[in-house]
C-alpha cells in the first residue's frame, strides 16, 4: 500500500473489497457509450478464475474510488509475458483528477517489477497514449478498430501475433 497524495491510496484489492469495487465499475460504465455493462461481471469472473495478475484499488478516505485490473493475455506466436489491462475504473464524479493516472502508473509500474513483457489495452488511444501505449500491427486483435488496441513492450521486442483474452472477458 502507498499513499499517492495526501487524500489518496493505492493498494492491493482482496476478497473483502469486491462488492464496493464491482459496484463502482457498474457505475464507471454505467453511461459509457462504449460499455456493454459487462465490466464488472469481467472484474468477478478474473477474481473467481484466480487470472487477475494485478488488482488494484484507489482510496479516498477509506472509501473506494477506483480500481484497475490487469491479467495475462494468450499471444498466438507462444509469447508469454503480456498482460491485458482492464477494467479500470474511477468514480464518476471524480474524474479527471488524477486518480485513473495514478492507478495506471502503479499497475505499469507493478506489471514491470514482475517482469512482465509488455501489456496491451483496448480503448482511447488519446488517454492510453500518454502512457506509452500504441496500435502496433504486430499485435491485432481482431473485429475491434485497430486504433483502438494498443500495446506497451517494456523492452524492445515486439511479437507478431494475435491476442486472445481469458475467457474472463465473456462474462455477461
Amino acid at each position: 500500500m502507498h499513499t499517492i497524495s495526501e487524500d489518496l491510496t493505492i493498494r492491493d484489492c482482496n476478497a473483502a473489497d469486491t462488492v464496493a469495487r464491482d459496484a463502482l465499475i457498474t457505475r464507471a460504465f454505467l453511461d459509457a457509450p462504449h460499455s456493454n455493462g459487462t465490466e464488472a461481471a469481467i472484474a468477478a469472473a478474473l477474481d473467481s478464475r484466480g487470472m487477475a495478475s494485478v488488482s488494484l484499488l484507489a482510496l479516498r478516505a477509506g472509501v473506494v474510488v477506483g480500481c484497475v485490473l490487469t491479467s495475462p493475455v494468450t499471444l498466438s506466436d507462444g509469447t508469454t509475458g503480456w498482460h491485458g489491462l482492464g477494467p479500470i475504473a474511477v468514480e464518476p464524479t471524480l474524474q479527471g483528477q488524477g486518480i485513473g493516472v495514478a492507478l495506471m502508473d502503479a499497475a505499469l509500474a507493478r506489471l514491470r517489477a514482475e517482469d512482465a513483457a509488455g501489456c496491451v489495452v483496448l480503448g482511447d488511444p488519446a488517454y492510453y497514449g500518454h502512457f506509452g501505449f500504441i496500435a502496433d500491427a504486430r499485435l491485432a486483435f481482431p473485429g475491434v478498430p485497430p486504433e483502438y488496441f494498443q500495446s506497451l513492450s517494456f523492452s524492445d521486442a515486439m511479437p507478431e501475433a494475435i491476442v486472445r483474452y481469458d475467457v474472463a472477458f465473456d462474462a455477461s
